[in-house]
């Protein structure tokens, strides 16, 4: 990628950092994608009005001439990015999160030149966004400010762990991205629900409808207006009729499915804050449980540049290991 800059380089503004004019060849991994979306990964921190505001006024061009903010990007594009002052307030959330961000190191399970597999812990979101400013994929541009080409493949709610897919080419995301509307990538969540999950009860399908109410916060629920949604189930073990640790396995992938499909069948997951069951929860919570039970645990796919299949997992953590002992050992005293 060709980088010129102009001699303002390494200005500072006494409320923020002053950046330099870039102007950036777009490479074949970059083409594609709108030019709004391109300016927010390359100008970490400035809030999207401000992205817009640039181009609305033209500060931004493509190949000399002024674009609208949908313009497609094509190969060989030259593109102008102005200096644009970001606040120290912009900055702060990487800075407090300075720790978080330096353990999400610490949990990559798999990386190459491709892609990038994360065992995300619970309560990170994996964006920015909603009052958030900070999340899995903004940490991970900050401990890599060198890759040019970093991508959420999926998502996980905020407070569910497990395994998480990067793509760190464009090519590979939009591999990954057939493959998951092509439904051929499998996932297996584990979660711990309430009382004896029944031997029978081995998928369910029910529509899902998001709702967003007046708070920006999303509920979903069971309407035959919704989208059509299947979820797979198996028992992994039982812990008497108390509680149950479950294997789901999405057909789908809707949002809060598995939290929502659970509920529906009866037995709602540990410390749903939306959808779960307050008894249970203080049952749970008295065995030390602080955050909900839901774990991506592993996930099969086909490699996008080798072809060949992967199945990578992740384990749950020593606190959630706790969890169950602790159950298994009142299962048998019981």
């Amino acid at each position: 990628m060709k980088t010129e800059q102009r001699s303002n380089s390494g200005n500072t503004h006494p409320h923020g950092t002053q950046q330099s004019v870039r102007f950036q060849t777009i490479n074949a991994d970059q083409a594609g994608q709108r030019i709004d979306n391109y300016l927010l990964s390359q100008l970490k921190g400035v809030p999207k009005s401000m992205i817009y505001r640039i181009i609305r006024k033209g500060e931004v061009r493509v190949n000399k001439g002024r674009v609208k903010a949908e313009y497609k990007l094509q190969a060989d594009d030259l593109v102008r990015i102005p200096p644009v002052k970001v606040s120290e307030k912009a900055q702060a959330p990487i800075s407090n999160k300075l720790q978080q961000v330096a353990q999400l190191e610490q949990q990559i399970v798999f990386e190459d030149d491709v892609l990038l597999v994360l065992n995300k812990p619970s309560g990170l979101a994996v964006h920015g966004g909603s009052g958030l400013s900070f999340g899995v994929i903004e940490a991970l541009r900050s401990l890599r400010p060198e890759a040019r080409f970093l991508e959420l493949v999926h998502r996980l709610d905020r407070d569910t762990s497990g395994i998480l897919l990067v793509a760190k080419k464009r090519s590979a995301l939009r591999s990954l991205h057939e493959q998951l509307r092509n439904k051929t990538i499998q996932k297996e969540y584990l979660a711990l629900v309430r009382g004896q999950w029944q031997s029978h009860c081995k998928a369910v399908n029910a529509p899902l409808n998001k709702n967003e109410l007046a708070s920006g916060e999303r509920i979903v629920r069971i309407s035959e207006q919704g989208k059509p949604s299947e979820t797979r189930f198996s028992i992994e073990e039982r812990y008497g009729e108390q509680a149950t640790l479950i294997k789901a396995m999405p057909i789908t992938g809707r949002t809060h499915q598995i939290r929502v499909h659970s509920q529906y069948a009866g037995h709602p997951i540990a410390l749903d804050s939306k959808y779960g069951d307050q008894d249970f929860d203080q049952k749970m919570q008295a065995l030390g449980l602080n955050r909900l039970f839901l774990h991506a645990y592993a996930i099969r796919f086909e490699h996008p540049k080798s072809g060949e299949t992967l199945r990578l997992s992740a384990e749950l953590d020593s606190s959630m290991k706790g969890i169950l002992r602790q159950l298994r050992e009142q299962n048998l005293h019981g």
